[in-house]
């Protein structure tokens, strides 16, 4: 019994994570070194990171069949693109006003809501990101998938016509599932890849994706010599639609944003790595409006010269290139053209999935298991979840399934307006960090280590849509009006109640010292510029004792007496 003991002792030892302390780098229940405010020297990105990662998430297969999805309800070109450039207008200030946390005080998602719903009720949106990144981890290693099957078919023409050796029980093919498998251990080596050292493969997705895009989009221009009907579609909403124009511009404008909130939610995750506000800025909106706007575009345009080439429209880039190799005959050059296109779509599914899924999913459970768990091992758990979520079964028969995890803006939308309210109205952009990592003599341990204002208004904010939801993914034919109009504002409605009602709770239910910061630079965080600019003295300058205590009220650098070495500064 003694000997187990010993045995089960070593291994937590073995297993439990380790932290350099002269560092601040502790590692308990709620710290360890990828929780903690990021120190300068692991604040490496710079513009083009910013640029890279939100480039990633409009250089992808979604962002390409957006026009689509607006033309097939009946609205016109034009409307299609007023859709898209105002819907990432509101991503460009939703991602910023979200993000500034982690600009300021350098902290994630993970830690940010600990100030806002308390050490202990943080769990609630921290297990909600949790599932998704589960989730659509999976989802988007099976749509990588598909890529990665394209790419092989371009090699080996015969593996398009592979033998099945699936049963009719399991929803999938031989072809589909050896993409899955191959794009899955191609992305494993890249978990071990750092957020700090992502920008090379930013750069390499950036170029390699664009220029694809670009050149398949000159290349349908040539050989079509113009576009197809497609282009000049005008308004053909059905005479007998519920919805005119205006709801569906507003529903599609809603599901613009809401289909990047997961993204928004945790912003403060990736802007911490900042090495300057400016570098945020100019890197997620220059990539949010030129990016973003342009794929779709670019995916509109090619769209309909293919249309004008093979005599049907193909949204689907899978599709279209495996008729671009047919139509080729699988000669050499087709076969070689398809696969540089496929490469760089799936690359770019790969390197979206392992940053916006897998190393978001590591940081999250950071954040449950700190002692065991950091980026790394959290990115790795997630993705192998994705053979425990089994998305061949999502993809091929749970459509509905689907539906509702893309509309789970629903319960983000509230989460992003509490802690907008909380920073900027309630707090006025002040944060005791060392207050965030422990639960005794802490402002943000509030009733048990629950705010119970969170509660009531994050539940006023999602419940107004909830019914619209709902309706929606059931395909009711005769849906209450008003529910689905709500449920179309769903994003902006979420965020303003939930902002308001919070405000509210907390104007007749205040918490005291809510505007309090550490007069001492606790972990080392900031440069002497940033210390100068928050008000807060660096540490190095700091009486020792007061420095882990954090002590002190609001106050400036110039206010504090501290003493080095005995001598009054």
């Amino acid at each position: 019994m003694i000997s187990l003991r010993k045995r089960l002792a070593r291994a937590n030892q073995f297993v439990k994570l380790k932290g350099d302390e002269s560092r601040h780098e502790q590692t308990d229940a709620w710290s360890n070194r990828d929780l903690i405010p990021l120190p300068p020297e692991r604040r490496t990105w710079g513009w083009f990171h910013f640029f890279g990662f939100w480039a990633i998430s409009s250089l992808n297969i979604s962002n390409w069949q957006t026009p689509g999805t607006f033309l097939t309800q009946g609205l016109s070109v034009r409307q299609a693109m007023l859709i898209i450039v105002v819907g990432r207008l509101l991503i460009s200030l939703f991602s910023t006003l979200i993000a500034w946390a982690g600009l300021k005080w350098h902290i994630g998602f993970t830690v940010q809501n600990r100030y806002t719903w308390g050490m202990r009720a943080s769990y609630i949106p921290l297990l909600q990101r949790i599932l998704l990144n589960f989730i659509w981890n999976a989802v988007q290693c099976w749509n990588g998938g598909r890529l990665v099957a394209v790419c092989i078919t371009c090699i080996w023409p015969s593996f398009a016509r592979i033998k099945n050796t699936f049963g009719p029980d399991i929803p999938t093919t031989t072809y589909e599932f050896v993409g899955f498998v191959v794009f899955w251990f191609l992305s494993t080596p890249f978990l071990w890849l750092r957020p700090e050292k992502f920008k090379i493969p930013f750069q390499i997705v950036t170029i390699w994706c664009g220029l694809g895009m670009l050149s398949w989009m000159i290349w349908a221009l040539a050989v079509a010599k113009g576009v197809g009907p497609l282009w000049s579609t005008g308004q053909q909403i059905p005479g007998g639609s519920p919805w005119g124009a205006s709801w569906l511009i507003m529903a599609g404008i809603n599901q613009q944003v809401g289909g990047l909130a997961a993204g928004i939610t945790n912003g403060s995750d990736f802007s911490r790595y900042a090495r300057g506000r400016k570098h945020y800025i100019i890197g997620t909106i220059l990539s949010c409006m030129v990016t973003g706007v342009l794929v779709c575009f670019v995916g509109l345009v090619t769209a309909a010269a293919a249309q004008k080439i093979y005599g049907e429209v193909y949204w689907n880039p899978p599709d279209l290139l495996m008729v671009m190799m047919d139509y080729g005959n699988g000669s050499s050059k087709a076969r070689a053209g398809v696969f540089f296109l496929s490469a760089g779509f799936a690359f770019t599914a790969m390197f979206e999935n392992i940053c916006g899924n897998a190393v978001a999913g590591g940081i999250d459970l950071a954040g449950l298991f700190p002692r065991y768990i950091d980026i790394r091992r959290g990115a790795i758990i997630t993705f192998v979840a994705a053979w425990i979520v089994q998305p061949w079964q999502l993809i091929n028969r749970a459509t509905t399934f689907i539906q509702v995890l893309s509309s789970f803006a629903v319960f983000l939308a509230p989460i992003m307006g509490m802690m907008a309210c909380d920073y900027y109205l309630l707090r006025k952009r002040k944060i005791r960090l060392s207050h965030l990592y422990r639960t005794h003599d802490t402002n943000y341990w509030f009733w048990h280590g629950v705010n119970w204002r969170a509660l009531p208004a994050w539940i006023c904010g999602w419940a107004p849509t909830i019914g619209g939801l709902v309706v929606t993914v059931k395909l009711d034919p005769n849906p209450p009006r008003a529910l689905v109009q709500l449920y179309y504002m769903a994003f902006l409605i979420g965020f303003f109640i939930s902002a308001i009602v919070f405000y509210v709770l907390n104007l007749f239910f205040p918490v005291p010292d809510m505007d309090e910061f550490d007069e001492v630079d606790v972990y080392g965080t900031f440069t002497p510029r940033e210390a100068e600019r928050v008000g807060v003295v660096p540490l190095e300058y700091a009486d020792s004792t007061d420095a882990r205590r954090g002590l002190g009220r609001e106050s400036t650098a110039e206010q504090v007496v501290v003493h080095d070495n005995g001598k009054k500064l």
